[in-house]
């Protein structure tokens, strides 16, 4: 019978009460005439400092600033050369690392370290192989060389080698159905299992009433919504500071989350204040999507795409609320005081705790 606020906990427990990880990390390789290469890697700093210093044994270091960040990633350079490997056809190269650490685009914003490692192509080298250890989501490779006009991008996740590229050959044409299925991929993992906040949103939609039309009417609402603002934050006619959504959408989850408690029906208020946190969601999304990047040639394509798979994860857990307790349970008489009163109340503590911890960590 509490099957379904069994499943918040463990959603929860097994996050650490996080929401999701993913884009912070974006990885470009330039090779130069077949004699030198450069790597960028862009990554939040703050993110990288406490992964280097929880490996080493060390405690986090307090708030501090871009130059306090730079000072501790020079100091952990051997740590970090531990989790990185670029490999020219089966022998290791060891580059030159030099760190860099910036203000965000804003006050508000996270600060930003920029890596760049440098080092000769060894003659004769065929192929590169790259492997980067230090960030636990998915990330765009990005490889130039001499030999291709057009980039090729490889998605990979935190400690996957990528596939060798070959140096002296052009990059193949892009496959459409590949971009269609990585971006697809990559929406619905946003949702299933990284975005624990969406997943927690869209089951306090469906927790106000199990019934087909009243989910029916939220979700169309939140859809459009996040729809919306998702293609106009792409398209760079809204911008939003991170440090501004992220604590917003927490707070929208505790607000439906704690309407679950005193309503029973579908109110026309609720869809519109649904619509309203959708347009908040759809910045989030946009937020993710625009670290992770878009490629230029198929921009649309993979936008749509990303935004199916975030539909597809929404629908699943959905379903997955459906069949857990819907199907059984929702027509009994202790439904409501036995699983949405305590699943709403789980919800709403949790995300009271993010938009605390948004708005001031």
């Amino acid at each position: 019978m509490r099957i379904l606020l069994a499943a918040v906990v463990v959603l929860l427990g097994g996050s650490a009460i996080h929401a999701h990880e993913i884009g912070t990390t974006r990885v470009s390789v330039h090779f130069h005439d077949d004699q030198s290469y450069d790597v960028e890697i862009v990554t939040d700093a703050v993110a990288l400092v406490e992964k280097l210093v929880a490996s080493t044994g060390q405690p986090s270091p307090l708030d501090i600033g871009p130059t306090g960040l730079q000072s501790l990633l020079t100091r952990s350079d051997e740590a970090f050369r531990q989790r990185v490997k670029i490999r020219f056809d089966r022998s290791d190269d060891h580059p030159a690392i030099a760190y860099s650490v910036a203000s965000g685009a804003d006050p508000s914003a996270a600060a930003v370290a920029t890596i760049r490692l440098t080092g000769a192509i060894p003659p004769d080298a065929r192929h590169f192989t790259w492997t980067y250890g230090w960030t636990f989501a998915s990330y765009a490779m990005m490889l130039r060389s001499a030999a291709s006009e057009a980039p090729a991008t490889e998605w990979l996740e935190g400690g996957q080698s990528s596939a060798p590229f070959a140096l002296r050959s052009a990059a193949p044409a892009i496959d459409r159905l590949g971009t269609v299925w990585r971006y697809l991929t990559l929406g619905f993992t946003h949702i299933v299992p990284r975005g624990l906040d969406h997943m927690l949103f869209v089951l306090g939609i469906y927790l106000l009433s199990g019934r087909a039309r009243s989910v029916l009417w939220q979700v169309t609402a939140f859809t459009v919504a996040h729809s919306i603002t998702l293609a106009l934050s792409m398209q760079g006619v809204v911008a939003v500071s991170p440090r501004l959504v992220e604590p917003l959408i927490a707070l929208s989850i505790a607000y439906v989350a704690v309407e679950n408690v005193f309503l029973s029906e579908l109110r026309p208020w609720r869809v519109a204040l649904v619509f309203a946190f959708g347009l908040l969601h759809g910045l989030g999304f946009a937020g993710a999507l625009r670290e992770l990047g878009l490629p230029r040639s198929d921009f649309a394509t993979a936008l749509v795409s990303f935004n199916v798979g975030v539909e597809a994860g929404q629908l699943a857990v959905i379903g997955t609320a459906f069949a857990l307790v819907g199907w059984h349970c929702a027509h009994r008489v202790w439904y409501r005081s036995r699983i949405v009163v305590p699943a709403s109340a789980l919800i709403a503590c949790t995300a009271a705790y993010w938009t605390i911890e948004r708005l001031f960590c």
